[in-house]
């Protein structure tokens, strides 16, 4: 009887733990405030129940059952996997990893991408004015905010904010603007067909950062190609260069005959005729005044630069670079395709890529005092590539005696420091002399005559050189007495005109050398295959080198999936259709009537 009314006494404290506890959750909620009141009600609330499990621990020994221990393990391990997953979450949440696993790295920045965002030094914001947001465009945004903290990105329909759309001057649905403090500027319009692009992106950040653009000049009047659309243009190449901020003009140097000072660059692109001897001396004081220029000449054309190549160490050989490796690409012996490249910063991040030269020359290199040369596209060894010295011949074969075996140079960047200014001491001459002080006593002398006769007004010319006239014979020489004139005479540093205070060197601008690169073909830029392959990249890298702007990233290639599908013959899809529903299954048939036979 007395354990009787023990168990119900337990049991009915039990009830009380539970109750307190959420008695002491509620007030805690209610009055959003945690005090005594409310964690002694916690408290006391969870020693009862402590207690009454101890109490039916002892008296029913449930702790020791088979039973308590499976589900009391089967509760932990619940627990524990609970306690992982949100810990995982939590640390995805804080520290984000990402792996690209495809093999072209498409959803992964490039490293000039990279590197531009990361050095960010003020907030770059990305307007996508459009109604629907592409997730697409959203991940690669998104990539880029991952790299810097300065770069943000917002889509906004121009149908809920009119006026943002309207201050930014949105003319078309799917316009993206660049914005940085003051700058605003369109950097694509997207469609259907067309996404965000990476190339866009980092380009126009390249010019909204950008206090400086760099000019370049293409020299005209000789056959080369044009800049702007047409036959043989290279229009696509002159427009590459105005997204990466560069300003393009052509030159005459028949009606100039001096390349502009602004002139960071200078392109002559496959001129067909000589140019003239005014016009090769004109580029050549340019290049020994610390220019830059990118000399791009075609086989079987004279431009009439043989001097000034000769400078830098450079010969254009007259002989063809035929590539008989090329056939898988249907390119012809006459395209040498390139996949071995220098070590320069025009084509270091090139590797293995391909670029290919329409009817090139090779180019010989011979060391020159002052010039580093380093060669930038070379051709495959022999017997893959070889200089053809018989151009008419249309059976191409080497021949020992007249041709050169490869691997040939088609192309070069040369270097050449440039003297050391001559520091121009500055003259004394025009402190003290002794004339300027004989020319400065007259000029003070009328000084005296003002202050002598007890007027207040100061004498305001009697500092000015233009008014040695004026004394007049009003200076009587009664006033010795006063001390101003002769101080003024034995102080030679009197503010006179003649005395020109020291002349400050001039802020020289600093060009410590000269850039040039030469390649032998010129088609590679033009519209038709300016932007196959690693073509656009070696023009625009070696303009980006050429301009001396090392700190501007170089030029990035759009990142494209690789074809991987399968192309199969009438016979070969018959072939696997009926071995995938008619062999395979007949064959496990036949595995499993043996298999039962030899059970039987």
């Amino acid at each position: 009887m007395k354990t009787i009314q023990q168990n119900k006494l337990w049991q009915y404290l039990f009830w009380l733990g539970p109750f307190l506890i959420v008695a002491g959750l509620t007030s805690g909620l209610v009055s959003e405030t945690w005090g005594t009141l409310t964690l002694g009600l916690l408290i006391v609330g969870i020693v009862i129940i402590g207690l009454w499990l101890v109490w039916q621990s002892q008296r029913s020994q449930w702790w020791n059952r088979r039973s308590t221990q499976a589900g009391t393990n089967a509760l932990v391990a619940t627990v524990a996997v609970l306690v992982i997953l949100g810990l995982i979450n939590f640390l995805g949440s804080r520290y984000q990893l990402r792996a690209d696993l495809t093999e072209g790295q498409l959803f992964t920045l490039s490293p000039q991408s990279q590197q531009l965002v990361q050095n960010l030094k003020q907030p770059v914001k990305v307007w996508v004015f459009d109604i629907t947001q592409n997730p697409q465009d959203q991940q690669l945004l998104e990539n880029y905010r991952r790299k810097g903290n300065n770069f943000q990105f917002e889509f906004v329909n121009p149908q809920n904010k009119p006026g943002l759309a309207e201050r930014f001057g949105v003319k078309n649905y799917g316009d993206v603007y660049l914005e940085s403090g003051n700058k605003r500027r369109l950097v694509q319009t997207l469609n259907v067909n067309e996404r965000l692009s990476e190339i866009r992106i980092t380009n126009g950040l390249q010019q909204i950062i950008s206090d400086r653009t760099a000019k370049v000049y293409f020299l005209q009047g000789h056959g080369e190609h044009p800049i702007t659309e047409g036959e043989g243009a290279i229009s696509q190449a002159v427009q590459a260069l105005t997204d990466k901020n560069y300003n393009s003009s052509p030159l005459n140097l028949v009606e100039n005959p001096k390349v502009p000072d602004d002139a960071d660059v200078v392109i002559v692109a496959g001129p067909k005729r000589g140019l003239f001897d005014n016009e090769v001396k004109a580029l050549q004081e340019y290049l020994n005044r610390g220019g830059n220029a990118l000399l791009m000449i075609d086989p079987s054309t004279n431009p009439n630069l043989n001097s000034l190549l000769q400078e830098w160490g450079v010969r254009l050989d007259d002989r063809l670079a035929v590539d008989v490796s090329g056939t898988g690409a249907q390119l012809g012996p006459a395209t040498p395709i390139v996949t071995d490249y220098g070590q320069h910063p025009i084509t270091k991040e090139f590797g293995k890529g391909i670029s290919f030269y329409q009817l090139a020359r090779p180019l010989e290199i011979t060391p020159v005092a002052g010039v580093e040369s380093t060669p930038l596209l070379k051709t495959k060894p022999y017997p893959d590539s070889w200089a053809e010295s018989d151009l008419k011949d249309e059976n191409l074969q080497f021949n020992a005696d007249k041709d050169l075996k490869g691997p040939l140079t088609l192309g070069v960047a040369l270097t050449r420091k440039l003297p050391a200014p001559s520091t121009t001491t500055p003259q004394a001459s025009p402190t003290p002399s002794p004339t300027t002080q004989s020319q400065a006593s007259p000029t003070a002398s009328p000084t005296p005559s003002p202050i002598t006769r007890g007027e207040t007004r100061p004498a305001i010319p009697t500092a000015s050189p233009t008014t040695p006239a004026s004394p007049t014979p009003t200076t009587s020489p009664t006033t010795p007495t006063s001390p101003t004139p002769t101080a003024s005479l034995t102080t030679p540093p009197t503010p006179s005109a003649t005395v020109t205070p020291p002349t400050e060197p001039k802020p020289t601008k600093i060009a410590t050398e000269s850039r040039l690169v030469v390649i032998g073909n010129s088609d590679f830029v033009t519209n038709n295959i300016f932007q196959q392959q690693l073509n656009g990249d070696v023009f625009l890298n070696s303009i980006t080198w050429l301009s001396q702007q090392d700190q501007q990233p170089l030029s990035i290639r759009p990142k494209e999936p690789k074809n991987r599908r399968l192309n199969l013959s009438t016979s070969q899809a018959t072939l696997l259709t009926l071995s995938s529903l008619f062999a395979l299954p007949l064959l496990g048939l036949v595995v499993a009537a043996a298999i039962w036979w030899k059970r039987r």
